[in-house]
């Protein structure tokens, strides 16, 4: 009973192994974390086109299902800005404004999201944590902040019908400053700065509940109300029903791509946060149970009137900080939030929309990671090309199709790198043992006579034009031919048949030139898949070693000592 529960509930089988030495650090972090997400949940739904209480709906029983089911202790759930926007880019088109309409596709959206995480739990299709990119991932949330701080502008000015695409919108925006409502741009001034100030002051106090706090407090004692500032206006109390939620098989063909965008990029950043934390704590997480685990939140989520969930990096950062140590800090948090729905909705109905477009700014700014660009850049500056177009294709396309964007230029990486892996001729170098890439030692020598080629990745279908150009091109670069050909198998992991026919015919052309192709490595390897697959060319000798090879092939005099006799795997 035990091994099934850590194989299907491992964060329920660490809960009924609680210790008390725990509680203490458990309850102060649930707290912490509480206060930011009522704060953050509020502001988040706005993005997402709710009203505020279904932003806490979704810090609630979302929390509950991972802490039974995740695999991370620190990791929390919860209403996040990438998911936010996804949700409001895929819902809001098919909603057409109806209100009701826009609620059922949302659950729709949430449900469909949870039960894609955990077929794929069951597929094991974990690996997807790796899938995106660091690059590629630092591009999609760059234009996610910049979409999300270009739709706050409309808030935090009062400027009405400004709808529509957010380049659009915001361009209407610069036309229309003279609208701006003083009152909402100075609450929503004042929110900024409460929270740069208690940043710096108070760092380890949530700057977002200052904010909303001070903000409320101005607004009901200064009446601004009554002067046109919007609020959110009075939240209903008490924790939200079951919700059965029905797929309309109209709205399915929109809402699976957008359902499976969002499993996708919902996972991988949850996967990074509970990576890290994990990490630092001394511990493992398991990709393909937090699957399922993320799966199972958003199905909760689905059903109890909340929306789309993700890993919540702020609050999975405030839950380590505050001491949290077991899955037992999101229940405690979770309670919180479930006690401040029941009993202390009324102050809400004071807080300014201003004011949670101020969040959103913040948290949209947070969100942009210069930094590791400009680190991209510095390493690789094809890799920060490709993370720039991640970000212009949510700016300019949207964030359900910069999902597509990001997937797409995921793909073309990964078969770029594949198609073209690198190729090196190596040689000696004096006082370095082995053989290294002429292209990276000045003093490399080639052995006279001999060509010794790596392709450092399998030699399959997609690539093996690429290996049969770059080898026979390598027999044309120096002066005269060679008399042989020494190809280092040890990189060369994998081969299928076109890659099998392909050292077939370069063996032949290569022999009519009167230079014989030999391998080196993977000895009995390649000599079993020779004779599995019925291919067994004669001129073909694999030696053990590269050593082994050039020493058999080199012209040696009588007097002259033996190649190096260390382990020729080595090579730089």
């Amino acid at each position: 009973m035990r091994e099934a529960l850590k194989r299907w509930a491992p964060g329920l089988s660490a809960l009924l192994a609680y210790r008390r030495v725990d509680l203490g650090a458990d309850l102060r972090a649930g707290l912490a974390v509480a206060a930011v997400a009522i704060p953050v949940g509020i502001a988040y739904a706005e993005l997402a086109g709710f009203r505020p209480e279904v932003g806490l709906y979704s810090c609630v029983f979302p929390l509950v299902a991972y802490a039974i089911f995740g695999s991370s202790r620190q990791l929390v759930l919860g209403p996040d800005a990438a998911t936010c926007a996804v949700i409001a880019s895929a819902v809001a088109p098919l909603a057409a404004g109806d209100g009701a309409a826009y609620a059922t596709l949302s659950a729709e959206l949430a449900l469909l999201t949870g039960i894609i995480c955990i077929l794929a739990r069951f597929l094991r299709l974990g690996v997807l944590a790796d899938f995106l990119s660091k690059p590629i991932l630092i591009g999609f949330l760059n234009g996610i902040a910049i979409t999300i701080v270009l739709g706050q502008i409309a808030k935090i000015t009062r400027i009405e019908g400004t709808g529509g695409h957010v380049l659009h919108a915001t361009f209407n925006l610069i036309l229309r400053l003279g609208e701006t409502h003083p009152p909402t741009l100075l609450l929503a001034l004042g929110a900024f700065g409460l929270m740069i100030v208690s940043g710096r002051l108070l760092p380890a106090f949530p700057a977002a509940v200052l904010a909303m706090a001070g903000a409320a407090l101005a607004v009901f004692l200064l009446g601004l109300d009554l002067e046109g500032v919007k609020t959110l206006g009075v939240v209903p109390a008490g924790l939200p029903g079951i919700m059965l939620v029905r797929l309309d098989p109209d709205a399915l063909a929109a809402l699976v791509p957008a359902a499976g965008g969002l499993a996708l990029v919902s996972f991988t950043s949850m996967m990074l946060t509970s990576r890290s934390f994990a990490s630092k704590n001394g511990y493992e997480v398991d990709p393909d149970k937090d699957f399922a685990a993320l799966g199972a939140a958003n199905v909760v989520s689905a059903l109890t009137y909340g929306f789309a969930i993700s890993g919540a990096d702020s609050r999975t950062a405030m839950s380590d900080a505050a001491g949290g140590r077991t899955h037992a800090a999101a229940l405690f948090a979770a309670l919180a939030v479930a006690l401040v729905l029941i009993f202390l909705t009324a102050p809400l109905r004071y807080v300014p929309v201003a004011a949670l477009g101020a969040v959103l700014v913040m948290a949209g700014l947070s969100l942009v990671d210069l930094a590791t660009l400009r680190l991209i850049a510095r390493a690789d500056r094809a890799e920060a090309a490709i993370s720039i177009l991640a970000t212009l294709g949510v700016v300019v396309l949207g964030a359900t199709q910069g999902i597509l964007v990001a997937v797409v230029l995921a793909l073309l990486r990964f078969l770029r790198m594949s198609a073209r892996p690198r190729v090196e001729i190596l040689g000696r170098v004096a006082g370095m043992p082995g053989f290294h890439a002429l292209s990276r030692h000045q003093n490399a020598t080639a052995p006279h006579g001999l060509v010794i080629f790596r392709f450092n990745g399998p030699l399959v279908f997609f690539n093996a034009g690429h290996f049969r150009h770059t080898l026979l091109a390598a027999t044309t670069a120096e002066e005269g031919a060679p008399k042989a050909v020494i190809l280092d198998l040890l990189p060369v992991t994998e081969t299928d048949v076109t890659g099998l026919f392909t050292l077939k015919e370069v063996s032949e052309i290569l022999g009519q030139r009167g230079i014989a192709l030999v391998g080196a490595g993977r000895q009995t390897e390649w000599r079993n898949w020779m004779v599995t697959h019925g291919f067994n060319p004669d001129g073909i000798v694999i030696h053990p070693t590269l050593r082994h090879a050039v020493k058999a092939l080199a012209a040696v005099d009588s007097g002259q000592s033996d190649p190096d006799e260390e382990d020729d795997t080595k090579a730089s």
